[in-house]
């Protein structure tokens, strides 16, 4: 057989196992699965070496690629990072199983009986560059939820997915599930991405996690329906009634804390009134943590800030750099979001509660937050023990995807005999 032959025969063969695999989850008692991750989470933590191991040889790979910070920041682990995928294991192990609970019930007049219920949604592709602990989050969510998941992670996280993929496995083999509910693409061929978003006889559903490149590819291409964001251009602004301290702490960390991940702050929007005074004490903080920051003109008295351009509004930088703007209030402070965000996280940092309720009508994102920092836009910190990815699509599913926005549901309808007249 040719290449291309070869490679509709491997993911048709996943596909198959995988749909064969999703019957029997579907099917799966709460304590079965829960058993499974937390037998998981045990093997991560024996194979703690060998996972470092394996993700040192992705980082001198990534090294020699010239990959850059916020993408190596993304690949590494070490042991507080894979102590965390065993603490998420758990912790999704933990929650109330999604599959079969009730959403609503009620009755009509015909004595029709009718209840709501949760179902999974079949089959999930994850398609992943450069986070290893993706594997963990995505099969541990997928399981919880009566999923089975066919991983495609990204060739700079080859060595550490397959190592980490081992113990999710050994987790499934302990419980008695079937392997094949948690299955890893074995080729870094990018026709693999390809078949897999239009797997539609196999997948229902694509989640990419990644960046532009990758999930701008997977809207484009995919047949599959797809719970993505393209870009995480998330926005801080700060109200004439914010608070100096609070501010000060939450614009810090929102930059700061982790640059590359999708909810760091990328854009600072600070009122009119504040300008001078709050305003440029947040950008010479942010300066002497060692932030670019690229300021409007009345901004630009600040030492240490470079010009911003016009296509500074709207960046992903995943880096060291923040865009700064004044605004003249709330409302424009809206306006810029509406032009230049994309809908994924803003926050308000604000005493005003009129101010704080404008913005949290109007701002057309998945997640809208009030003085608290926009590193917290994760699965895990929203009590999900972890996440596949943040959505911010209106269909479906929305903000962070846990185990329970991987379900569906399906009507139960009971009768006695019932006939419509």
């Amino acid at each position: 057989m040719d290449g291309a032959s070869d490679m509709t025969t491997l993911m048709d063969g996943l596909g198959r196992a995988a749909r064969r695999a999703a019957r029997a989850l579907a099917v799966a008692p709460a304590e079965q699965k829960a058993r499974a991750l937390i037998a998981a989470a045990e093997a991560v933590a024996a194979a703690e070496d060998d996972i470092l191991a394996a993700n040192a040889r992705d980082m001198e790979a990534a090294r020699e690629k010239g990959l850059s910070g916020a993408m190596m920041d993304r690949l590494m682990l070490d042991r507080t990072r894979i102590a965390a995928i065993c603490e998420g294991l758990r912790a999704v192990a933990a929650q109330d199983d999604p599959v079969g609970q009730v959403m609503e019930r009620w009755e009509r007049p015909s004595g029709l009986r009718i209840a709501r219920v949760r179902t999974p949604l079949g089959v999930v592709g994850v398609i992943y560059e450069s986070r290893p602990n993706v594997t963990a989050d995505g099969g541990a969510l997928c399981l919880k939820s009566g999923n089975a998941v066919i991983l495609r992670g990204g060739s700079e996280s080859r060595e550490s997915s397959r190592a980490i993929h081992a113990c999710l496995v050994a987790g499934l083999r302990e419980a008695g599930l079937p392997e094949d509910a948690i299955q890893l693409v074995p080729t870094q061929d990018r026709a693999a991405v390809s078949a897999l978003l239009t797997m539609t006889e196999h997948v229902d559903v694509i989640v990419p996690r990644g960046g532009k490149g990758l999930v701008g590819l997977v809207q484009r291409e995919a047949r599959v329906p797809v719970f993505a964001h393209l870009e995480g251009i998330v926005h801080v602004y700060v109200d004439r009634a914010a608070d100096p301290k609070k501010a000060m702490d939450v614009v810090l960390n929102a930059k700061t804390r982790r640059t590359g991940i999708c909810g760091a702050a990328e854009c600072l929007l600070i009122h009119e009134g504040l300008a001078d005074t709050l305003g440029a004490d947040l950008l010479r903080a942010l300066v002497d943590a060692g932030v670019e920051v690229r300021a409007d003109a009345q901004l630009q008295a600040v030492p240490g800030t470079v010009a911003a351009r016009e296509d500074d509004w709207g960046r992903e930088y995943l880096d060291s750099i923040i865009a700064a703007r004044v605004v003249s209030g709330v409302e424009q402070a809206i306006a810029h979001i509406a032009r230049h965000g994309s809908n994924h996280t803003d926050c308000i940092v604000t005493e005003d509660d009129a101010a704080a309720r404008t913005f949290f009508a109007e701002v057309d994102s998945a997640i809208v937050m009030r003085n608290a920092s926009t590193q917290f836009a994760d699965g895990g910190e929203f009590g999900m023990g972890a996440e596949i990815g943040i959505a911010t699509g209106k269909m479906h599913a929305r903000g962070p995807v846990g185990a329970v926005q991987l379900t569906s549901f399906k009507y139960l309808v009971e009768g006695d005999g019932t006939v419509r007249a």
